[in-house]
């Protein structure tokens, strides 16, 4: 087995650069900006994409123009934004063909009903379309609209035969719109389109680091019965254990996902073709499909959170009140953590998670030796707005030669840390 790695010389310390995962580095990309409110929205494209080491170039329409200034993102960018085909009266033009070869992807967002038109259709009468029309590389679309516009038949209609051409679309989110109403249509949050670029382009440097590993993970709570509609469990909502899977299906794992009851999908930007999804519902139910699949992988990350105990028995019926007071005799569920550190080979690798509201260090590392890890996550519900339901987190890793601790942070970029630690032994 591989020495477990040493996390800090100190033993201990913060990462205070919030390491960016540069996995669009040296892509050149030419955003494409159009006149929809979203417009403001392109600020935070063009910063997650120079963080995951994009070049960005911007061309926007004269009505883009009318929603956000070229300064500000020529200030972002440090390039010339694009609008025009002639800049100067003294023949200088820009060349929309050297644009379409310079670019390794082109990214439309806000992408309006009438550029979508004129995308569809071949209307070349700004740089933006004449720039689509000479793209060599991907071309990926964020539709930005009403909601009755984006239902619109024409509107689905040019979608579609911008499929058809091979172009890709980053479809809208529900929610509020501009125009008052709620509904579909409102452009995908910057950092959901810049991590479904990631997913297609993306290289991190030495590719798919994970190839041929087979990782399980377990994700969710777990509900333990006492009749037909009450049950015993928690507020885990498995999305930190999704965010795991998928980052380990990104590095080319092959994962096998044992989620409990969770309103979590796998997102549609992930090469799902990589995680076998089981669902389960109890403890036991948990523990027969891990210790099932244990002995095939190279790892497993034991992120569920499961019940400890479980009612000795559980009605057939559902239980009517009676009298002030019930009681319900629990018993313990199987240990899933401590039997696949007992089951553990040379080789494997095994890691848990601790969430604590008290001596969390000291608890976690009595866990740590107890199921025989090689390192545990802690999370702490003393950090307020992390751990249960929330999209962020905020942890650190212990092992047995010491503890790093990092800064809050969104759970996908939090799961890319916890792989990272995961990499170095395997």
């Amino acid at each position: 087995m591989k020495p477990t790695p040493q996390l800090l010389p100190s033993g201990r310390g913060v990462w205070n650069d919030k390491k960016v995962r540069k996995m669009l580095k040296g892509k050149k990309i030419v955003l494409g900006i159009t006149g929809s409110i979203a417009a403001y929205k392109a600020c935070l494209i063009i910063r997650g994409l120079i963080k995951a080491g994009a070049e960005v170039q911007v061309v926007i329409t004269p009505a883009g123009k009318e929603f956000i200034t070229p300064i500000t993102l020529s200030a972002l960018t440090q390039k010339p934004v694009i609008s025009d085909f002639f800049s100067q009266r003294d023949g200088t033009w820009h060349s929309h063909v050297a644009l379409g070869l310079w670019a390794d992807a082109m990214l439309i967002a806000p992408c309006t009903a009438s550029t979508l038109g004129k995308m569809a259709n071949g209307i070349a009468d700004n740089m933006l379309i004449t720039t689509y029309l000479s793209m060599k590389a991907p071309v990926f679309i964020a539709p930005a609209m009403d909601l009755d516009m984006y239902q619109h038949p024409t509107t689905q209609q040019n979608m579609e035969r911008l499929k058809s051409f091979g172009n890709q679309i980053i479809e809208p989110a529900s929610g509020f719109l501009a125009s008052g109403l709620e509904g579909k249509g409102r452009m995908e949050e910057p950092e959901k389109i810049v991590e479904f670029l990631n997913e297609k382009l993306g290289n991190d440097g030495n590719g798919k680091t994970l190839t041929s590993k087979k990782i399980l993970i377990t994700a969710g709570p777990t509900y333990e019965k006492i009749d037909p509609v009450r049950f015993i469990g928690n507020y885990s909502s498995g999305k930190m254990g999704f965010a795991l899977a998928e980052e380990c299906a990104r590095r080319g794992a092959e994962v096998t996902l044992i989620a409990g009851p969770v309103n979590c999908q796998l997102s549609i930007t992930n090469d799902q073709s990589l995680i076998q999804r089981i669902d389960v519902e109890s403890c036991q139910e948990m523990y027969d499909a891990a210790t099932a699949a244990f002995p095939q992988q190279d790892a497993a990350i034991l992120c569920a959170a499961v019940a400890d105990f479980r009612p000795e028995h559980a009605a057939e019926q559902k239980i009517k009140r009676v009298g002030q007071t019930m009681d319900i005799h629990l018993v313990p569920n199987p240990d899933i953590a401590a039997e696949l550190g007992r089951m553990k080979r040379d080789g494997q690798v095994l890691v848990g998670f601790a969430l604590e509201t008290n001596d969390e260090e000291a608890n976690a590392q009595r866990k740590l030796e107890k199921k025989n890890l090689e390192f545990i996550v802690l999370n702490s519900l003393q950090n307020k707005g992390t751990c249960f339901r929330s999209d962020e987190n905020q942890i650190s890793i212990i092992s047995r030669t010491g503890q790093q601790d990092y800064e809050r942070k969104p759970k996908r970029e939090v799961a890319a840390d916890i792989i990272d630690q995961l990499e170095a032994l395997l």
